[in-house]
């Protein structure tokens, strides 16, 4: 999953060029999970509004 990079500069985006699992990982992490949590927080909300 993980290959050696040779760059100019290590980024970040060179390791998030490695292939398609590191970007599932990255996307999964960092849109995803907040996503679900964010989804529950305005849930309670809106169930705490109406009743």
């Amino acid at each position: 999953m993980f290959e050696p990079f040779v760059d100019i500069v290590p980024s970040f985006f060179g390791w998030l060029n490695q292939g398609p699992m590191t970007l599932t990982i990255f996307l999964h992490t960092f849109i995803v999970l907040p996503m679900f949590w964010i989804y529950k927080q305005e849930k309670a909300r809106l169930e705490k509004e109406n009743h």
